[in-house]
């Protein structure tokens, strides 16, 4: 099953963000992707200078115009997408960073809110946004139950871990991942990480140009890197084998060897 990753840099211009958005959606039907992924942030690029509160006011719901003409380009174009935008919520100068799944009829059958927001290495993202307080379940669709994670959730396995054992066969972390020291190594090292402890398909697709490094990737079970895109801007493919997952496991049971009877008894 083909599955489509895009990297792009996205403008501080929302509309411009989203004719873009709709032009790879149907670049990636086209060449019959399955799903198209988005980067964290394509809503719009936002620097230090936006208040939080001029962030909030630029913020959607979910049934608001942007999610309403990517899922109407989703129905069109008979394509699953998964991305992320701003949401409102319901603390005054505050947002949440919303990941979203939807189906080939433009269905939102996902949503997933950031719960480990970016306190680190001199940045602080809860000075704009809010976290979320659940992980998503994974969902189903047609290249296999997803889980959904947001960037720095990447740094915490124990997320991937719980989707993993949730049901996820695929994990789809949208991201802007800022560059700098061994930010790239982390990066790579991470998401092949995720793949090999779990047994899954890690599809990340991230921003490149302003502070964000590229090198949007999708893995697969085993930690090979099918896809690297460096840091062109564009659109890249890859196949995704559900019995590769299924043959990977077996071989390698990862999940089925835990002593989750043992970690527990240990004490600080």
């Amino acid at each position: 099953m083909k599955v489509a990753i895009v990297q792009f840099k996205a403008s501080t211009n929302k509309e411009t963000n989203l004719k873009k958005i709709i032009n790879f959606i149907s670049k990636a039907s086209k060449n019959k992707a399955k799903l198209v992924a988005f980067p964290e942030f394509m809503m719009f690029y936002t620097n230090s200078s936006q208040s939080p509160k001029q962030l909030a006011e630029l913020a959607e719901t979910i049934q608001g115009n942007f999610i309403s003409e990517i899922a109407k380009s989703a129905k069109d174009n008979r394509i699953q997408v998964v991305g992320s935008f701003y949401e409102k919520s319901s603390k005054k100068d505050r947002v949440y960073d919303t990941s979203f799944v939807l189906d080939q009829t433009g269905k939102v059958i996902s949503t997933y809110r950031k719960i480990h927001l970016y306190d680190a290495l001199g940045f602080r993202e809860s000075d704009k946004m809010t976290s979320g307080s659940k992980i998503a379940k994974p969902v189903k669709t047609s290249i296999g139950k997803i889980g959904m994670m947001i960037c720095y959730d990447l740094r915490f396995p124990e997320m991937s871990r719980s989707l993993a054992v949730a049901g996820s066969e695929v994990l789809v972390a949208p991201s802007a991942w800022v560059k700098g020291d061994m930010k790239e190594e982390h990066w790579i090292t991470i998401n092949k990480t995720r793949a090999i402890e779990n047994g899954c398909y890690v599809i990340a697709p991230d921003q490149v140009g302003n502070i964000y490094c590229g090198r949007s990737v999708i893995v697969d079970p085993y930690g090979k890197i099918l896809i690297d895109m460096k840091k062109k801007q564009g659109i890249a493919y890859a196949d995704i084998d559900l019995k590769k997952i299924k043959q990977i496991r077996k071989v390698l049971p990862l999940l089925k060897n835990r002593r989750t009877d043992i970690y527990s008894t240990l004490q600080a």
